[in-house]
């Protein structure tokens, strides 16, 4: 079995022009034919694509608030969920080193993968038909989303609060990493100068247990009061 086959059943799409299939399923690990430059394409039309319906859907959203929206469907653990749904994992083309270290599951892997195969659709079909595919895949997501309901992320909401103080921002550092690389655990501490210690937190991701350890400062904080 190929690369490609039985991709298009699941991406709802047909190639005409099977290279730019082949391109966006491959990985850099792999050789130069690879999947970077329809990545760069298809984060930019993805953007576009994300921002449109946000912008249709919700009329009465300040920039601020679509801007949250945009930023929890357009980020790689959103991705790299859609990316699971379509089953890309089993179309991909890795290099030795990157399959054995269990690449066809990393998030990073996942994500950029399917912004390849956005910019690809995009080149091959126009970005009506792109729009289209996109809107189905986040069908599901844009249609539990509310922009009311989206709170500014722990890491920004904690950054403004130190910044209303006049306090210095706080540092974030990674501690440990855990696991295989498809499968890591990260623990991170954040020194914040609102409180006595540095608070730690996990996440299977920097990014997520930093927001983690955002979280648990701001629990702290709201007990604290203002110097």
């Amino acid at each position: 079995m190929t690369a490609t086959s039985g991709i298009s059943e699941s991406l709802g799409y047909g190639f005409k022009a099977k290279s730019l299939l082949t391109s966006a399923l491959t990985h850099s690990s792999a050789g130069e034919n690879n999947n970077e430059r329809l990545e760069f394409l298809g984060d930019a039309v993805l953007d576009l694509v994300v921002a449109e319906a946000l912008f249709e859907r919700f009329p009465y959203a300040q920039e601020g608030e679509l801007s949250r929206v945009r930023s929890t469907l357009v980020n790689r653990e959103t991705l790299a969920m859609v990316a699971r749904d379509l089953d890309l994992a089993a179309h991909l083309t890795l290099g030795q080193g990157e399959k054995k270290s269990g690449g066809m599951q990393r998030e990073s892997i996942l994500a950029n993968a399917l912004e390849a195969i956005i910019g690809a659709i995009y080149l091959d079909g126009g970005l009506a038909v792109c729009r289209e595919r996109v809107l189905v895949w986040f069908s599901s997501m844009l249609d539990r989303t509310l922009p009311e309901a989206i709170r500014k992320d722990p890491k920004t909401e904690l950054q403004e609060i130190l910044q209303a103080r006049r306090l210095p921002l706080p540092t974030y550092a990674v501690i440990s990493v855990a696991g295989k690389p498809h499968n890591q655990l990260f623990t991170v501490t954040c020194q914040c100068a609102a409180l006595p210690s540095l608070v730690s937190a996990q996440g299977p991701s920097r990014r997520r247990a930093e927001q983690a350890a955002a979280e648990q400062a701001l629990r702290l904080l709201r007990v604290i009061p203002d110097r």
